[in-house]
């Protein structure tokens, strides 16, 4: 039990004198704020502004019902109380500045690869955000997933920290396609299967899968399914949600279009470089 209790602790990456945390551009942080799509879990549901994040939508899993956070800069019922280090810790360590394991509904296990610097311009964007009142309900569990102990364990299995985003290529605009994909905006955690405990299966990665709400099914985003996709139509859709094909993105990509629009064209050329890349999967059956 003593092993247990040690090899499931909740660890720390950053303290709070860190200084690459130390005055970040709220300015820089607006783009890493659109690109990992903050507002589409966090921002209040039943409103317009995605920028009032007071939290409560409902996430339906196969292990529950989650509800994000509130994380507006409101110092009670928010974040406002949290220092640069307690956000670089939640992101890429995926734990709680009350030293507990955030469950990796979260997606802590792709923003793990997020640069330190990019995290203090995120922290400085949320700062200038609107407080919100009030906390969502809490999250509706069974009883064995409300041990957040046994996050400590499926960590030690699934959960690589801070992950590098493949650099293999040696090519800018690769390259930083590469780290929105796989780090900002966190694309295999919703283009992937997962096993009975949650956790991406390799072998599925970017091939689609059920979605995790259980509503549909997430297509594959692999050359398997895009092969007749320029890396120009890729663009595009992220752009406008058009597909080569005259149709239109559905579901939750619409959240994440209307995000992904506003941002630099060069950084939407590179998302698009690099999923054109990702090699042929056939996607798992449902």
């Amino acid at each position: 039990m003593t092993a247990f209790w040690f090899l499931t602790a909740p660890k720390t990456l950053f303290d709070q004198a860190d200084p690459r945390l130390s005055a970040g551009d709220p300015q820089v942080g607006r783009p890493v704020f659109l690109a990992g799509s903050c507002g589409s879990c966090h921002a209040t549901p039943g409103q317009a502004n995605p920028l009032l994040l007071g939290g409560g939508m409902t996430l339906a899993s196969p292990f529950g019902v989650f509800r994000p956070p509130n994380i507006s800069p409101n110092v009670k019922d928010g974040i406002g109380s949290w220092s640069a280090a307690d956000l670089a810790n939640a992101l890429i360590a995926g734990v709680s500045p009350a030293s507990r394991h955030y469950y990796p509904a979260f997606p802590y296990t792709s923003y793990t690869g997020l640069d330190v610097r990019d995290v203090a311009d995120l922290y400085a964007y949320l700062r200038t955000l609107p407080a919100v009142s009030g906390r969502p309900p809490p999250h509706d569990l069974p009883f064995f997933a409300r041990i957040r102990r046994l996050i400590g364990l499926w960590k030690l299995f699934f959960f690589a920290r801070e992950r590098q985003a493949p650099n293999v290529a040696g090519d800018a605009v690769f390259n930083r396609g590469a780290y929105l994909v796989e780090a900002v905006t966190h694309c295999a955690e919703c283009h992937s299967t997962r096993n009975v405990l949650g956790a991406i299966k390799p072998t599925t990665r970017y091939a689609g899968g059920p979605d995790a709400e259980g509503t549909g099914f997430v297509p594959n985003i692999t050359a398997r399914r895009l092969s007749g996709w320029t890396q120009a139509d890729v663009s595009e859709m992220l752009a406008t949600g058009k597909t080569p094909q005259g149709g239109h993105v559905g579901s939750a990509m619409v959240d994440v279009i209307a995000n992904l629009s506003q941002l630099p064209q060069a950084d939407r050329d590179a998302i698009a470089r690099y999923i054109k890349s990702l090699p042929p999967v056939d996607t798992p059956h449902p």
